[in-house]
């Protein structure tokens, strides 16, 4: 009667955002092949994935496994990092109106 835990479902995926707290969003892209053409196609399914350190950051390679809920949409949590993706330097809407206001001083003087 005592039964172990069974084996949990494991992916790989691109996280796609990390904007909320202590979750990200993690697209999993898998290939398939059509049941009447025999075409490969490629699926790409978003799980939404605990991540407690807030540690992963958009574009990075993670490694998700499939848990018990935690929350309405969470079913998978992140067991590891395996590859940090391309860091983006995109300013912030308050270093873009410093800037804009830098710029507008710079004409007046």
């Amino acid at each position: 009667m005592s039964e172990g835990k069974g084996t949990r479902k494991r992916a790989r995926g691109i996280v796609q955002s990390d904007k909320m707290d202590k979750s990200v969003t993690v697209a999993v892209t898998t290939l398939g092949k059509h049941p009447l053409y025999g075409k490969y196609m490629r699926r790409v399914r978003k799980h939404m994935a605990h991540d407690p350190q807030n540690s992963a950051r958009e574009g990075d390679l993670v490694e998700i496994e499939s848990t018990r809920p935690l929350s309405a949409r969470k079913r998978w949590r992140i067991v590891r990092i395996l590859r940090r993706g391309q860091q983006t330097d995109v300013p912030g809407p308050q270093e873009l109106t410093a800037q804009a206001q830098a710029g507008e001083q710079d004409t007046t003087a």
